[in-house]
């Protein structure tokens, strides 16, 4: 680290926890973000600010007027062009050290498999289950941690699934894709703007304790918060011996 390095994450390297071994392990990080929305927006925003070395970050939406209540990358001049080159300009300002692969298409098959290969870390902030169980299998085949969080009116939930420990479970141990569970979307059932404040927030903090080697993550736990009522509740999550996607690992 340079003297200006230094200087920019002074708060960081004060803390005993961090050091300055830990900032330089975000230093020579690359996280992969899927979503550029509301969880993305502050996750994005976070790790680029903490100055991890490379941030892809995947979407194939533009922009629009209702994003803005709580999409905090985009701003009203960027309505109608695409998120990830809206959220590319944000986090330039906030961070000009930082790497930002944008890319304005949906992510699947072996392109998602190669991209995921490529990152240390992964953060699904995405708001559909076909995503997220693409996500995941992915990430279980190339043993990448994965952080997942998710957000509907003022419920929200996060959780960690460490594929380098072999007792992580993974999203499907939560969720089985073949119970075909209920898709929400906030387009037909609202969210709160401070909720995915909060948990793309904590998916960052997630995400840079990973990146630290800190033990104190929510692998093997989902926290679920009710923002109506500010009541956290923390489940534990075994893995799935009979699950059909992390069983043969």
């Amino acid at each position: 680290m340079d003297d200006q390095q230094l200087l920019r994450y002074s708060r960081h390297i004060l803390l005993p926890e961090i050091g300055i071994e830990g900032q330089q392990k975000i230093l020579d990080a690359h996280a992969l973000i899927i979503g550029a929305g509301g969880l993305g927006s502050p996750a994005a925003m976070y790790l680029a600010s903490s100055g991890i070395g490379t941030i892809t970050l995947c979407d194939n939406d533009t922009v629009d007027l209702t994003n803005l209540q709580r999409q905090i990358l985009h701003r009203t001049t960027s309505i109608g062009t695409s998120k990830v080159s809206s959220a590319q300009h944000t986090l330039d300002e906030l961070n000009p050290e930082v790497k930002i692969v944008a890319i304005n298409e949906r992510i699947a098959d072996e392109r998602l498999l190669t991209l995921v290969a490529q990152a240390d870390v992964v953060i699904d902030c995405s708001d559909n289950f076909a995503t997220r169980y693409a996500l995941n299998r992915a990430c279980v085949q190339q043993r990448k941690p994965l952080v997942s969080g998710a957000a509907i009116k003022f419920s929200g939930q996060i959780s960690v699934f460490d594929f380098r420990r072999e007792d992580s479970p993974c999203y499907n141990c939560l969720y089985p894709e073949e119970t075909e569970a209920e898709e929400i979307r906030c387009s037909t059932m609202g969210v709160f703007a401070p909720l995915v404040g909060i948990i793309g927030s904590m998916q960052a903090s997630e995400t840079l304790k990973l990146l630290m080697d800190t033990p104190s993550t929510l692998c093997g736990k989902v926290l679920i918060l009710d923002a109506l009522n500010m009541e956290p509740r923390v489940i534990k999550l075994s893995r799935d011996r009979s699950c059909s996607v992390c069983r043969r690992r």
